[in-house]
Parts: structure tokens; C-alpha cells; sequence
């Protein structure tokens, strides 16, 4: 191998090794902008995107990016139901929709035939009915299952 050969080899290796550490640098970039964007710690998305060898997966991130903030834990409230966050995102992907945050005044709290007494009527009732009708005996004993969550924080 001729020196000038061993030394173009040498310039492309750096030059892709740079190129490397470059694109490194724009996915981390990227990352902690889109950390900020979905209100999530950097570091956890980050190891939510890694595969087993450590390096990003694409497919991941293109599943984080597209998925919506309703069908995730982002959009969800920890206490039942979707937060603020999550309805947003629901009108945007389903234009048109009325879907509202939950009633959580308590009932003694709300005037008897208004518009949210009668929201949180109406829910409770088909809740219930789902609850007895559609959900497992497991489900239905589980304090912890969203069913379960819904019909308290409605205060059903």
C-alpha cells in the first residue's frame, strides 16, 4: 500500500468520523427540542429510543413523534381520564369532535339542571353501564383500572 493510499484512507475515515459525530450532535440536539416540545425529560427519551446496542432506533423515535399525546401516558391524568393536554391533542387528530375535560366539581358543588350537572349525569350513568355491562370481574374489582378511575374522578 502506497503512503498516499494509507493517508486517503486515513483523511476519509476522519472525514466520516467527524460526519458521525456531527449527525450525533443533531439527533441530541434534536432530542432535548422535542423533549421540550412533548414536556419529557431528555434522558428518558433518549433510553426510550435506544435499542439493545445503544444506538437510536429510527423506528422508535418516528413512533414517538407520530404517536398522539390521548394514546399516551403524556395526555392521560395519573387519576383517570385525559388531561388538558390530551383533549387538545384528541380535537386536533379528530376535527370537529366536542370532547371536553371531565367534570370534577363535586355534585354537591354544582346548581341542579346546569350543563355540567347534566355532563356528569349523563357520563356516570353510561360509565356505569359499561362498567356492568362490558368490563372483566377483574376489571370491575381492580380500584386501580381506568373504568374504576373515570367513575371517581367524576365523582360517580
Amino acid at each position: 500500500m502506497k503512503t498516499t493510499d494509507f493517508i486517503d484512507l486515513f483523511e476519509a475515515e476522519l472525514n466520516e468520523d467527524l460526519e458521525y459525530h456531527r449527525m450525533f450532535n443533531l439527533l441530541e440536539e434534536a432530542l432535548v427540542h422535542i423533549a421540550d416540545a412533548l414536556d419529557v425529560d431528555a434522558e428518558s427519551l433518549w433510553e426510550s429510543v435506544e435499542d439493545a446496542n445503544g444506538e437510536i432506533d429510527l423506528d422508535k423515535l418516528h413512533n414517538l413523534l407520530e404517536s398522539e399525546a390521548w394514546q399516551t401516558s403524556r395526555g392521560k391524568n395519573k387519576n383517570g381520564g385525559l388531561n388538558k393536554k390530551g383533549v387538545a391533542s384528541y380535537r386536533r387528530s379528530h376535527p370537529g369532535s366536542k370532547l371536553q375535560t371531565a367534570v370534577t366539581t363535586k355534585p354537591s358543588k354544582l346548581k341542579k339542571g346546569s350543563k355540567a350537572s347534566k355532563r356528569r349525569k349523563s357520563f356516570c350513568a353510561r360509565m356505569k353501564g359499561m362498567k356492568k355491562h362490558r368490563a372483566g370481574a377483574k376489571t370491575k374489582r381492580d380500584p386501580n383500572s381506568r373504568i374504576n378511575k373515570a367513575l371517581r374522578k367524576w365523582h360517580c
